[in-house]
């Protein structure tokens, strides 16, 4: 499985209530919630994503709360795919949980700046960065995550 799409840049410590503000917490509908994704630290956000596009951040991306929102709205925006340094444990669970691929290397999310086109191969791990020609390795995951996130996410896992 790849993913293929350009880059929104981010920095250290993204935390769920910058991914999806609190105040937005009792919408139930996927598509109106997801419509708020990071309007706190990125107004143009839901503006200028496209379906397929790459999420890259730093270190701790998605600490603070364990709302499985975050994770939720990042996937509803069209994002196919997040690179960071290091994610929060329970944000890289709930990714998992609901079918968000996401992949922790820290060289390539040093080297990939906002608006690159980047590829990913899910089953080997590598990143390539195509406006530079760059590639970088990060563990690719487990075949039995990877059911998961090819399933939708664990709900669909254990309903296949």
């Amino acid at each position: 499985m790849k993913a293929k799409g350009r880059v929104f840049k981010y920095g250290d410590n993204v935390d769920t209530d910058v991914i999806i503000p609190a105040r937005y917490l009792n919408i139930q509908d996927k598509k109106e919630l997801s419509s708020h994704a990071m309007e706190d630290i990125d107004r143009d956000f839901v503006h200028n994503v496209k379906e397929g596009d790459i999420m890259v951040a730093r270190k701790n991306f998605g600490c603070g709360s364990s709302r499985e929102h975050a994770p939720i709205v990042i996937k509803g925006s069209g994002i196919s795919c997040v690179i960071a340094d290091t994610f929060a444990r329970i944000f890289f669970r709930n990714a998992i949980n609901i079918g968000l691929p996401i992949l922790e290397c820290p060289a390539a999310a040093e080297a990939i700046n906002a608006g690159d086109e980047v590829e990913v191969d899910f089953d080997t791990g590598v990143i390539t960065d195509i406006t530079t020609g760059k590639s970088f390795n990060a563990e690719p995951f487990p075949e039995f995550m990877q059911k998961i996130i090819n399933s939708n996410g664990l709900v669909g896992y254990i309903n296949s």
